[in-house]
C-alpha cells in the first residue's frame, strides 16, 4: 500500500521525525486556506502522485504570494504526471538547504533482515547514485530483535559523511524512521531529501512510504485505502478480494499463491509471451473466486489469451476442477484458455474438466506446455 507524500509526512510526525508544516488540498481555494494558515511565505505547491519526476514534470512550485499560490495549484490540480492525474495538493512552508542526503529503510529479503541505506548524496533517485558511485551509500543491516542503537546509527552516519553539523539531527531521525518502519509495519519508508539546513537543523522534505497491506488488521488504514491510486482492472479485483496487479501484456494469469503466480509470468516471458497481468486466487478456487479472477481477466480489452496454472494442495484439484467448470458457465469468454492443473487429485481434476475441452478451453499436462499453448493463441 503505496502512500501519498503528505500521507507519509503526517506518519513521520507520528514519530516526531520533523517534517516541514503543511497540509494537504483538493482545491484552488483550499490550497490557498492552507497556504494562509501557515502565514510564512515563501510556500511550496507540491503535486501529490505516486511516481517520481514531479518537479520536472512542473508538479513542484515555490510560491512567494496568495495570488502565485492559487496560480500554481490551478495549474497543478488536474495535470497529468506520468499517466497519473494530480487530485491534491501539499502545502508547505518552503525551506533553506544547505545539505541535501538520502535515508530509507527497506527488507532485505535474501538477508531475511531489515536494510538501511544512507547517503550524503540526496536529492536523486538512489538507483543512480548506486549506478554511478555505489561507495557513496552506506547500507547497514539491523537485526529486528536488536533493533537500531545510537550507538549503530551514530556509525552509520560517520560512514555515510555526513556533515558534522547534521548528525545529532540525523542520528535522531534515523532512529525514530526505524520505528515507524517497524511499528507502522512498513515495506520501505524513505527520506529524498533528508535535509541540513543553514541553522544547522535536519528534517524530512520528503516521504515516501509503503505499507504492508497484510498487516492492516493492526492498524486503521481507512484513510490510506481510500486514497489509493488503481486503474479500472485493479480497482475491480480490489472490490473482488483479489490479489491483482495490471501489466501490459496479451496473456492472462490466474495462479493459486503469490510465488507460483511470479512464476507463471515469469514463464510467459521465456517462451516469448508478455503477461497481462499478475493474479493470485490463494488457496481457494472455488466457483465464486474463479468467476470473480476471469471477469477481471476478461475485463482487460489486450488479453487474448487466459493460462490458468494451478497446483492443488490444501485446496484439491477435483475442487478447482468444478469451480472452474462452473465459473465458465457463469462467465462469457471470448478469448481462448489454457489450463494446467497438478498436485493433489489432479488427475481427478484434469478428468472432470476433459468433458468440458474444445478449440477455446484447452488441458495441458506441464507448466511449460500450457505457457507455450497460451502464447501461441495470444499471438
Amino acid at each position: 500500500m503505496d502512500l501519498f507524500e503528505y500521507q507519509g509526512k503526517q506518519l513521520f510526525a507520528s514519530y516526531d521525525i520533523p517534517v516541514s508544516p503543511g497540509d494537504v488540498a483538493t482545491t484552488v481555494d483550499d490550497a490557498v486556506a492552507a497556504a494562509e494558515a501557515i502565514g510564512d511565505y515563501p510556500v511550496v505547491v507540491k503535486a501529490q502522485v505516486q511516481v517520481g519526476g514531479r518537479g520536472k514534470a512542473g508538479g513542484i512550485k515555490l510560491a512567494d504570494t496568495v495570488d502565485e499560490v492559487r496560480t500554481h495549484a490551478e495549474a497543478i490540480l488536474g495535470m497529468d504526471i506520468k499517466g497519473h492525474t494530480v487530485e491534491r495538493v501539499w502545502i508547505e512552508k518552503a525551506s533553506d538547504i544547505a545539505e541535501e542526503y538520502y535515508a530509507s529503510f527497506t527488507l532485505d529479503r535474501s538477508a531475511k533482515t531489515h536494510l538501511g541505506m544512507l547517503s550524503a548524496q540526496g536529492g536523486v533517485e538512489i538507483e543512480a547514485v548506486a549506478e554511478t558511485d555505489p561507495d557513496a551509500i552506506a547500507k547497514i543491516w539491523v537485526d529486528p530483535v536488536d533493533g537500531l542503537t545510537e550507538e549503530v546509527a551514530r556509525g552509520w552516519v560517520a560512514a555515510a559523511k555526513l556533515d558534522d553539523a547534521a548528525t545529532e539531527g540525523a542520528v535522531d531521525i534515523l532512529q525514530k524512521l526505524y520505528r515507524a518502519y517497524v511499528d507502522g509495519d512498513a515495506d520501505l519508508v524513505e527520506i529524498n531529501p533528508l535535509i541540513l539546513t543553514p541553522e544547522g537543523k535536519v528534517h524530512a522534505l520528503d516521504a515516501k512510504v509503503t505499507l504492508d497491506a497484510n498487516a492492516g488488521f493492526r492498524h486503521d488504514l481507512f484513510e490510506y485505502e481510500a486514497t489509493q491510486e488503481r486503474d479500472a482492472r485493479e480497482q475491480a479485483a480490489h472490490d473482488k478480494g483479489l490479489q491483482y496487479v495490471g501489466l501490459d501484456g496479451t496473456v492472462g494469469v490466474i495462479a493459486n499463491g503469490a510465488g507460483l503466480a511470479m512464476s507463471t509470468v515469469d514463464i510467459i516471458n521465456q517462451v516469448g509471451g508478455s503477461p497481462a497481468n499478475f493474479l493470485d486466487i490463494g488457496g481457494g478456487a472455488n466457483a465464486d473466486v474463479m468467476a470473480g479472477a476471469l471477469e477481471v481477466i476478461t475485463g482487460d480489452e489486450k488479453v487474448r489469451s487466459i493460462f490458468i496454472n494451478i497446483f492443488g494442495g490444501i485446496t484439491k484439484g477435483d475442487e478447482v476442477a468444478n469451480g472452474i467448470v462452473a465459473a465458465l458457465e457463469r462467465v462469457d469468454i471470448d478469448v481462448p484458455m489454457v489450463i494446467r492443473l497438478d498436485g493433489t487429485n489432479a488427475e481427478e481434476g484434469r478428468e472432470i474438466l476433459s468433458a468440458h475441452t474444445s478449440e477455446k478451453v484447452l488441458t495441458k499436462p506441464t507448466m511449460l506446455e500450457a505457457a507455450e499453448a497460451a502464447v501461441e493463441l495470444a499471438k
